[in-house]
């Protein structure tokens, strides 16, 4: 008698669906497909989303001293800690937070970062509450298209959704000193004053940027910063309070062919340094800043000053090695520089020592920075 052939079980089937989706090999595993609806997706995220109420006070003014301003942000660990703006927390007297729940508690605190414009703040949850965490996701695998949500406090309006795509990635927002440049992702997802340090999520309700800026003469175009970027940053704003960056003390840009070939002048390839800033390492050992403004076919240099043709034995021709080198420093090493002036090179060099806040980082780089003035609620 013949025994019929089995049939495949449930295992076998699933193994099978699965080698028929795996990606090839070389290609990056595709992102999950995720079809929860709106209103559901919104319902598992907002509880994580807090209101900030912050408070400032200025005692040189003599009228106005106080200034009250609203912000958002998100909790990321279930003890208290949030996720928010550095210009929402960040030099403020008083911090309050407002949770889904509606309980309004104290905040500290923790760490700020100015430059990517990262802070930590704390809240000490209320007696046998569970508070709800955000889940961070992986801003490296976000494409130009991708659909994305905004959950905050526009104007102190709060728990609003926002709906859009990423527009670009990978854009540095104003004209900063190139070892502080900050890549974010730019959206047309509605970003306002009071929006500020809110969650930006994929469509799966992973937190993929925080909200941080907009362009007011234009339409739908707000900024966020990666997720990733703050990962980064976390372990030192929570431990020491900041981010530890090493202070070279000067910035420019990189000289073109362009500028070469116009100027006719003894120029090199390199970092031609515009400005050195007061006090630094490199104001010590006598580099040179820019003196001459001179427009060139839209864009600004300043010239005048050394060039840095080489950093740690790295020759700076293109972006990409500027960047490998930069990666390289640390606080407390030494920085050799090759500068090429008046026609011939010098070599100096100096301890790399911790960068300091500087005034200019606490300013509002961002036309948009500043969170909304409008009263809480």
């Amino acid at each position: 008698m013949r025994v019929a052939p089995r049939r495949p079980g449930v295992l076998a089937l699933l193994v099978a669906c699965l080698l028929v989706v795996r990606a090839a090999p070389g290609e990056e595993p595709r992102p999950p497909t995720c079809s929860e609806s709106l209103p559901d997706l919104f319902d598992r995220i907002s509880p994580a989303v807090v209101y900030i109420a912050a408070t400032s006070i200025n005692p040189f003014r003599l009228a106005d001293r106080v200034t009250r301003a609203v912000g958002s942000g998100f909790l990321i660990d279930a003890k208290g800690l949030i996720l928010t703006n550095s210009h929402v927390a960040y030099a403020r007297q008083s911090l309050r937070v407002s949770l889904d729940s509606g309980e309004t508690l104290p905040a500290e605190l923790v760490g700020a970062d100015p430059i990517y414009d990262l802070a930590v703040i704390k809240i000490t949850p209320p007696p046998g509450s569970t508070l709800p965490v955000a889940t961070l996701g992986d801003s490296d695998r976000v494409r130009v298209g991708d659909e994305v949500f905004a959950i905050g406090n526009p104007l102190g309006l709060d728990q609003t959704l926002t709906r859009g795509i990423v527009s670009a990635i990978n854009r540095v927002l104003t004209e900063t000193a190139f070892s502080d440049q900050e890549p974010l992702i730019q959206t047309d997802t509605a970003i306002n004053p009071g929006s500020s340090g809110g969650p930006l999520v994929d469509r799966c309700g992973a937190v993929v940027g925080i909200a941080t800026a907009n362009v007011p003469e234009a339409h739908s175009i707000g900024f966020a910063i990666p997720i990733n970027l703050a990962k980064s940053a976390l372990p030192s704003l929570t431990t020491r309070g900041r981010v530890v960056r090493p202070w070279i003390g000067f910035h420019g840009q990189l000289i073109g062919e362009t500028l070469r070939s116009l100027l006719r002048a003894q120029l090199t390839e390199g970092l031609l340094v515009e400005v050195v800033e007061p006090g630094s390492p490199a104001e010590r050992v006598g580099i040179r800043g820019g003196t001459l403004d001179l427009v060139v076919a839209g864009h600004d240099y300043l010239v005048g000053g050394d060039i840095v043709t080489r950093l740690n034995g790295t020759r700076l021709d293109s972006d990409e090695r500027l960047e490998e080198a930069m990666r390289q420093l640390e606080v407390g090493k030494t920085l050799r520089l090759t500068l090429f002036r008046d026609g011939q090179e010098r070599e100096v060099e100096y301890e790399l020592p911790e960068r300091p806040i500087l005034p200019g980082d606490t300013m509002e780089r961002r036309s948009v920075l500043e969170p909304s003035r409008r009263p809480g609620r």
